[in-house]
């Protein structure tokens, strides 16, 4: 999502990342700064995120390393289904997702060539899934190829978050500062989280050579949301861990945690923050958040960055009842023994 989680890339909810990472990033080095943004755009659909049916609801144990091997077969047998049935695009979209979850990038890459074969190259979203897929397998550089993918896109949708993200950057690598500034306010124009506006405003403002200007905070809109979750830190989680470190939000069914109902992919660096969930980050079709009367929402911090839990994780988790409460605080408090 790009937006918000930059949810899976090709959902907007998946686009808004990272960003405060970008307010200490020299002009002369947007790419080095926003790479980083690249990892966390594949969230959403993933086999491996969460753990096995035998876990006591409200706790952090979401997998356990003799999980992985069943979760690679999960994603195997996926893979055999569609070399059958090669004319499934949505099975190819979540393979794709499954894959950059997990890291393999070119797998990933090449799943989505093949969804985007399905359509004709018409999806911008797709488009965009691949060439974040590239950029993650080739080391965060964005070669001509992975910038054709992003302007198709564009092409196709002139307001499709994540290509106005990369194009932004590609044209500002190369030194056209006015065309990244064109391509950043039409991102401004997505409606992005406050916070996010704010650091984009900076970045144009800089690229335009005017002065910052003052933002309004403005009320946060995602259709479809089914639950909007304050995920924070305690101070004692706070003390002993990286920015860096990747924060799994997981809603599950607590009668049958595995697998999930939703996942969303973070870093420690962006909390505290909202987090919104709804059924465009369901790991299964036909099995929507909003369906469900209650869940489970389980926030955890990997320090690995592994799905696998692993002794030192921190977690902390409670039920939700959409029709009760929609709008909820999640603390990580609790530490894997």
């Amino acid at each position: 999502m790009f937006w918000l989680a930059l949810t899976v890339m090709g959902l907007i909810a998946a686009a808004y990342v990272a960003m405060p990472l970008w307010s200490n990033a020299s002009p002369r080095r947007p790419l080095g700064v926003g790479s980083a943004l690249a990892v966390l755009a594949a969230s959403g659909v993933v086999y491996a995120v969460i753990g096995s049916p035998d876990v006591p609801s409200g706790r952090g144990e979401l997998l356990t390393p003799q999980d992985l091997p069943a979760v690679e077969e999960m994603i195997a047998g996926l893979a055999a289904r569609l070399e059958a049935e090669p004319g499934d695009l949505n099975g190819w979209q979540m393979l794709g997702r499954s894959y950059m979850t997990i890291g393999r990038y070119a797998e990933a890459a090449a799943a989505y060539e093949r969804a985007a074969e399905l359509e004709s190259s018409r999806n911008p979203n797709t488009l965009v899934a691949r060439g974040e897929a590239l950029l993650a397998s080739g080391g965060q550089n964005l070669t001509p190829e992975i910038v054709s993918l992003f302007e198709s896109a564009l092409a196709l949708d002139p307001n499709q978050p994540a290509a106005l993200f990369w194009t932004g950057i590609a044209s500002a690598n190369r030194g056209d500062v006015a065309q990244a500034a064109d391509r950043w306010e039409r991102l401004l124009g997505t409606n992005p989280p406050p916070h996010i506006r704010e650091i984009i405003d900076q970045r144009v403002a800089e690229w335009r050579g005017e002065p910052a200007p003052v933002v309004e905070a403005a009320p946060i809109e995602q259709p479809g949301t089914v639950v909007a979750a304050s995920v924070a830190l305690s101070d004692a989680a706070a003390a002993g861990l990286s920015g860096d470190a990747t924060v799994f939000i997981i809603a599950r069914d607590p009668a049958q945690p595995s697998p999930p109902i939703a996942v969303i992919r973070r870093r420690v660096s962006e909390l505290p923050a909202v987090v919104l969930l709804g059924d465009a980050d369901s790991m299964i079709p036909g099995r929507s958040l909003s369906a469900f009367a209650e869940f489970e929402l389980v926030a955890r911090i990997s320090v690995s960055g592994q799905p696998a839990v692993q002794s030192g994780d921190w977690f902390g988790s409670l039920l939700v009842r959409p029709a009760e409460n929609s709008d909820v605080s999640l603390s990580i408090d609790h530490r894997v023994p």
